[in-house]
């Protein structure tokens, strides 16, 4: 994926400043300022570029393929278990914007990749699920720090363990449509009312 500066993105020291999510550089550029106001409610993003491929095993131990997702809609984002901030958040706006979604769940799939390797046991991992009451189209993937390293990189997601229980990183998200494309970008205090309606948008279009 081509990495182009989100214009009004935070510095990527602000990733240090943070307890949790501080929202570092992003990969696609948002679509300059036109006459007509984008309907989406996060920013439109624009270039052809399709997201980076990758695939991780999610809470189940299922192989979850980022490709393999073509046909439904995406939301990407970076989190960790072990997070008390910005992550359940995060975690739980997705999850609502799911319920929100109602018959065209379907055609949606959150995919949260570990930015804590070490942390993210699949015990963890099973749990945190379970007590976030995650729905079944929501994948928390994790790997070994090698894999989650390259995927990172991918997404230019900057990741700075400070201590066994707090991880500093990037805390965005992407909703990518059917072809696999980055059309909308989330800072981590989307409200699952936005997520839903950019999900419904595209649904239509498309």
């Amino acid at each position: 994926m081509r990495r182009i500066a989100l214009a009004a993105a935070v510095a990527a020291l602000a990733v240090g400043a943070s307890g949790c999510g501080g929202e570092g550089t992003l990969t696609p550029q948002p679509k300059a300022a036109a006459a007509a106001k984008s309907p989406f409610a996060g920013h439109e993003l624009s270039g052809p570029a399709t997201a980076a491929d990758f695939a991780l095993r999610d809470q189940d131990g299922r192989l979850i393929r980022l490709s393999a997702q073509h046909g439904k809609l995406v939301l990407l984002t970076f989190l960790y278990t072990h997070c008390t901030d910005i992550c359940p958040l995060i975690a739980n706006q997705l999850n609502q914007a799911l319920r929100e979604m109602y018959h065209q769940r379907s055609s949606v799939r959150v995919l949260a990749v570990s930015v804590d390797p070490v942390g993210d046991t699949p015990r963890a991992v099973r749990s945190y699920v379970r007590e976030h009451r995650l729905l079944p189209e929501f994948h928390y993937l994790v790997g070994k720090p090698a894999q989650l390293g390259r995927i990172w990189q991918s997404y230019n997601v900057q990741v700075l363990q400070r201590n066994p229980e707090s991880v500093g990183h990037s805390g965005y998200i992407y909703l990518l449509d059917r072809r696999g494309r980055p059309r909308v970008f989330f800072s981590a205090k989307a409200t699952a009312a936005q997520v839903a309606h950019d999900l419904r948008l595209l649904l239509r279009s498309s």
